[in-house]
């Protein structure tokens, strides 16, 4: 029997350099201008940044500074589960693919998995937005 669990991998074409998408996205602080989904705000408390949502103060770390295009970042739910989400930024052409894999989580409705993954295509549609302009 497999522990695999659904997942879905969602992505964005952006008319900008991969290192230029890549400094934008692994900036927390940039978070409100994309991840207009769920994000109201972010605050840093010295290393760890907090993003404000409507279901309250969710923790967020992103993978460290990387070459790679590697944006992997664990949030932690305000009842301190956490939760891994892969995400890279890849070169296409002069342009970017932004990548990120969406797992249905173990008791997540199959409704809530696709509403979640219509989050993320939003959200992906306005980082592509954001630094197209």
């Amino acid at each position: 029997m497999s522990d695999l669990m659904k997942c879905r991998t969602l992505s964005v074409s952006i008319d900008r350099p991969p290192e230029e998408v890549y400094a934008f996205a692994s900036n927390p602080g940039n978070l409100p201008r994309w991840v207009t989904s769920f994000c109201q705000s972010v605050r840093r408390s010295g290393d760890d940044w907090f993003m404000e949502t409507p279901a309250g103060s969710i923790g967020i770390r992103f993978a460290a500074a990387n070459e790679f295009g590697i944006l992997d970042h664990t949030v932690i739910l305000p009842e301190g589960e956490s939760i891994l989400n892969p995400m890279r930024v890849v070169g296409n052409g002069r342009g970017s693919e932004v990548l990120f894999t969406l797992f249905q989580l173990a008791g997540m409705s199959d409704a809530k998995f696709e509403e979640d993954a219509a989050m993320i295509e939003a959200d992906l549609r306005m980082l592509k937005t954001v630094l197209e302009s």
